[in-house]
């Protein structure tokens, strides 16, 4: 049996096609995406069409992770009202905070949604579409996910709509705790009843394609990761992708109301705790257009800096920030001098701040994987974090995940197919350098009254 795995990311369609039994990948492709804070579906649709050429026609069952928090409109005829708000538009920070002071708090929020909602949550674009395109609004008949309509668009749109209560926690209108939709909340932020999606179970088959494939219930891209790592309850992972993410298989619901861990639950019935950063993996191909080289030059570059860059220091907040919640913040370098102006210090501060960011992130931790295909990440990290960095061989982990999951619905198991890591994982150490995180946390709190 053949199952294919989808990642549908802000920046490209993945398709993977696999065995069913053990994992193995016998076909993929992909299809860039259009850069931006919003996208119309049709165009996910159309990568997916390229990507999937001669891959999904060949599955028994299909299976589809997309980025989360994604706010689809659709109006009674199933047609999409306006292009997708994506999780990196920041547009709906003021709703954000009028909503969190709404349900009375941080507290409140955290308690009932397991998670303070931040700009990205689509619960704050559905406020946003109510006070600037209120017409918009009014079509509102249901709001669906990036993965929900992709999956629904497979089944040619004859079943029902359904999510999973993976990617359903990072609406702002879900309970992980409950496992139940709240849908007083996104009637609150839209002014009027909008439908939502069924959640569906984690193994369920929610419909077929017209070719016969069966569809699982997808799940939202973090979700998807962990299932492809096959991570257990404990194991923590940091991934550096157009966002920043750490992540951990939990085995109760969080609830942060620092705001800092979002209380989202994965594609399995266990839970993701995740802290996540806008500003990850762009931070440094923004760096290699600007120093007129790529991503592999920026390596290179980067390497051959000394730690601390010779006291250059980047907040990389280019595009605002969710963690810590700064959506109206911008980039700093601060340090310069006439003689630590060089491309391999910009390149080693740029690295250096993505890994700063994620090392506030995530705290302390005694233990840390971290997936990142950057020889540079790779080598620095372990000097930011303090601890011994385990890479996992590189791969497409959420269309992995994916196809996991596509496997376990079609077989009708009880527990997902053991799946064994393709390759080797290697083990990075390094001298910490507690410098560089003093002089970069120095330069975040100097900058707070910066934003906007």
């Amino acid at each position: 049996m053949l199952v294919a795995g989808v990642d549908s990311s802000t920046q490209s369609t993945k398709v993977l096609l696999c065995q069913a039994d053990d994992g193995t990948i016998v076909g993929q492709a992909s299809a860039p995406h259009p850069d931006g804070t919003e996208c119309d579906p049709e165009l996910w649709w159309d990568a997916l069409a390229k990507a999937g050429a001669g891959l999904l026609d060949r599955a028994d069952a299909i299976g589809v992770a997309a980025q989360q928090h994604g706010m689809v409109v659709i109006d009674e005829t199933g047609q999409v009202i306006r292009p997708a708000l994506l999780w990196n538009d920041v547009r709906s920070a003021p709703q954000a905070r009028e909503l969190v002071t709404e349900l009375g708090g941080p507290r409140q929020w955290a308690r009932q949604t397991g998670s303070v909602p931040t700009a990205s949550f689509t619960v704050t674009k559905l406020r946003w579409l109510a006070e600037h395109e209120p017409e918009a609004a009014a079509r509102t008949a249901r709001v669906l996910l990036p993965h929900d309509w992709l999956t629904w668009r497979l089944a040619d749109r004859a079943a029902e709509p359904t999510t999973d209560r993976g990617d359903a926690s990072g609406t702002g209108y879900f309970s992980p705790a409950t496992g139940r939709w709240r849908p007083e909340l996104a009637q609150a932020a839209l002014g009027g009843p909008v439908g939502l999606p069924r959640l569906a179970g984690p193994a369920e088959v929610v419909a077929t394609t017209s070719a016969g494939a069966a569809l699982s219930a997808g799940t939202g891209d973090n979700m998807g990761a962990a299932l492809g790592l096959g991570l257990d309850p404990g194991e923590v992972v940091v991934s550096i992708g157009t966002s920043g993410t750490a992540y951990a298989v939990a085995d109760r619901a969080a609830a942060d109301e620092t705001g800092a861990v979002a209380g989202f639950a994965d594609a399995t019935g266990h839970f993701l705790p995740l802290v996540a950063t806008i500003n990850a993996s762009r931070v440094l191909t923004v760096t290699a257009r600007m120093l007129g080289t790529d991503v592999q030059g920026l390596d290179r570059l980067a390497l051959a800096a000394p730690a601390g860059a010779q006291g250059l220091t980047l907040l990389p907040y280019l595009d605002g920030e969710r963690s810590p919640n700064r959506p109206d913040a911008h980039g700093v370098l601060r340090g310069l001098t006439s003689s630590n102006t060089t491309p391999e210090n910009l390149a080693r501060a740029a690295v250096e701040a993505v890994l700063c960011s994620l090392a506030d992130a995530i705290g302390n931790l005694a233990d840390c994987g971290i997936t990142a295909r950057s020889p540079a990440v790779r080598a620095i990290a372990p000097a930011i974090f303090g601890v011994p960095v385990t890479v996992p061989e590189p791969a497409e982990y959420v269309a992995l995940g994916a196809a996991r999951q596509a496997a376990w619905a079609a077989s009708g198991a009880a527990e997902p197919p053991f799946w064994p890591l393709a390759g080797t994982s290697a083990e990075f150490t390094a001298e910490p350098v507690p410098l560089v995180r003093e002089r970069y946390a120095a330069l975040r709190d100097a900058t707070v009254g910066w934003d906007g």
